[in-house]
């Protein structure tokens, strides 16, 4: 994991074999990012991505094992319980173009990802819905 900080933002460049979802905490920790957006571009060679069914509460996920170009990786940094919590989208295509998305559970790089995490200055936590059954944003 490389980053650069301009400002309010940093620009993350992951490698291969790395994880997005642990760059981004790791940058996350280094540089104290509370509250953020993230946006990002890339490859990757396994992906998770999984679909909230409200019926049963949970993740349905699918697993992606192949060359993947990630067409986009959006979502939002916040905390729960002290610790930082991503909430992640991706949707990425395969070799014929057809693109498959979902809630990011897992990606692993295979050639390289371009993120850019933009900070906002606070703090939003999140807290646990029994109603819905997911982490939702404290605000107010």
């Amino acid at each position: 994991m490389k980053h650069q900080i301009f400002n309010n933002t940093a620009l993350l460049r992951l490698e291969p074999g790395e994880e997005v979802l642990a760059g981004l905490k790791a940058l996350c920790r280094q540089e104290s990012v509370t509250l953020g957006t993230v946006q990002g571009i890339g490859a990757v060679n396994r992906a998770v991505l999984g679909l909230f069914d409200p019926a049963t509460k949970q993740y349905r996920a699918n697993v992606f094992e192949e060359n993947l170009e990630i067409v986009s990786l959006t979502g939002n940094i916040t905390t729960m319980d002290g610790e930082v919590y991503l909430h992640l989208h991706m949707a990425v295509s395969d070799e014929q173009g057809r693109v498959f998305g979902g809630h990011l559970t897992e990606a692993v790089i295979s050639v390289t990802a371009e993120i850019v995490v933009t900070r906002i200055d606070g703090m939003v936590g999140r807290k646990f819905s029994e109603a819905i059954g997911i982490n939702l944003l404290e605000v107010y």
